[in-house]
């Protein structure tokens, strides 16, 4: 018999029950990615519609992502204080909501509100789950759980980007977000009827009847109760927020924050714009999907293959690699191709090098933090770290329009985030357990 719940989950051997959790979390991610890229998929249609420039379209590109640093935030530290499931489930309804609403903009204004309001949701969302699935798993299965559950996200924007290409023929771009919230929707059920909470969240907030708690998750996963929960320590202060700033965590904080926001600069570039780069030269708006599809194809591929890696050479160095490789394969984006199979496989190859990097970082936030500032210290890493996610769309706009550089100067100063990235890596150190 095991005397912590954690040692339970640890050591016994990964269930049925257990992965059809870690599968919903995949999903979620899925849905994620979509969410985050429909309005790259609907960016040319919208352009289209209202006439606006590229400056003022990079702006409305942006706003999910700036909802999504604060949601990131503000629902991190709450899956650390009212739990992960509930979290998951409240960021359900929002970006629902949003992406509902998102349908009925008459202006770009109207646009950006709701898609403000979608990233609120979609940024909690992703600490959850982060958390979630570093706590449900059993140390042998947690490496490849993790970077599954994190190659979700372009498999999300692959099988979303077809059936965006798909609605696109139709001519109206609302159809893109309409799918997201119907998407959105169906999966409130699932996470209520399918993924307790985590027996590691009642070890860590000690409700008064943490143990019966952390057993019913447990039972709920077909594994073995515990028979006790191990002793708070005397000294030991109650978990807090600040926890992230203080030392001994203080440097895990901004090395992550800083590095994570330094690659989504460079990750967001093509993720955001491509579809109306490769519009700009001539290709219709399903053909400009279909290449942000092949983006997404190569960081599913990329993102289950790092996985590997990190099992066997860990997290830190391989990270570094792909951070130096997606820098390069941004920069030979730039060079621009004389076909769409040509954009297609310059988008292949660097969504393959970039998203495996992304997978280093999430990893890199479930072994950086421990459980009980996990939500909260992933939350801020990914908040703070989508700065650099929200000016990316902005900045090459501006690189664009206002200074009206060419593809290949553009893709140069992008692809530096990821360059910087991995200068911040080089101090991390991390923990072996989670």
């Amino acid at each position: 018999m095991f005397n912590d719940p954690r040692d339970v989950i640890r050591q016994s051997p990964m269930g049925a029950r257990q992965w059809i959790a870690v599968t919903l979390m995949i999903a979620l991610n899925a849905l994620d990615g979509f969410d985050v890229l429909s309005s790259a998929f609907a960016a040319p249609g919208i352009a289209k519609e209202w006439g606006i420039t590229r400056d003022a379209l990079g702006v409305v590109l942006s706003m999910e992502l700036i909802g999504m640093g604060f949601g990131s935030i503000v629902f991190g530290g709450a899956a650390d204080r009212f739990g992960r499931r509930p979290t998951v489930l409240g960021c359900l309804v929002v970006m629902a909501i949003g992406m509902g609403f998102a349908t009925t903009a008459a202006s770009p204004t109207t646009l950006a509100l709701w898609r403000l309001l979608t990233g609120l949701g979609i940024g909690g969302m992703l600490a959850a789950i982060n958390a979630v699935t570093a706590e449900i798993c059993s140390n042998k299965g947690r490496s490849l759980a993790m970077s599954l559950m994190v190659i979700g996200y372009p498999i999300g924007a692959t099988v979303g980007g077809t059936i965006a290409a798909l609605l696109l023929k139709g001519g109206d771009w609302r159809l893109v977000f309409e799918f997201g919230a119907i998407a959105t929707v169906v999966f409130i059920p699932l996470v209520f009827f399918l993924v307790p909470e985590t027996p590691a969240w009642y070890l860590v907030r000690r409700p008064a009847d943490a143990l019966e708690r952390a057993n019913r998750s447990l039972a709920a996963f077909r594994l073995p109760p515990a028979t006790a929960l191990p002793p708070v320590e005397a000294a030991a202060p109650r978990a807090s927020v600040l926890d992230i700033f203080r030392p001994g965590l203080i440097g895990t904080t901004l090395l992550l924050t800083i590095g994570y926001s330094f690659h989504a600069i460079t990750f967001y570039y093509i993720l955001k714009w491509s579809p109306k780069i490769v519009a700009d030269f001539g290709y219709s708006q399903p053909e400009a999907a279909s290449v942000l599809v092949w983006a997404n194809i190569g960081g599913a591929i990329g993102g289950g293959l790092f996985g590997f890696l990190m099992h066997r050479f860990g997290i830190k160095w391989p990270t570094i690699v792909m951070l130096l490789a997606g820098c390069a394969a941004v920069m030979v984006f730039g060079l621009g191709a004389q076909s769409l199979d040509g954009w297609r496989f310059a988008v292949f190859c660097t969504g393959f090098t970039t998203n495996a990097a992304i997978v280093g970082f999430y990893s890199a936030f479930a072994h950086g933090f421990p459980a009980k500032v996990r939500a909260t210290g992933t939350g801020f890493a990914i908040g703070a770290g989508r700065i650099g996610a929200a000016g990316s769309p902005i900045l090459a706009g501006e690189l664009f329009h206002a200074a009206g550089m060419p593809l290949l100067t553009v893709s140069i100063i992008m692809a530096l985030g990821s360059l910087c990235a991995a200068g911040t890596l080089l101090a991390l150190r991390l923990r072996e357990g989670v």
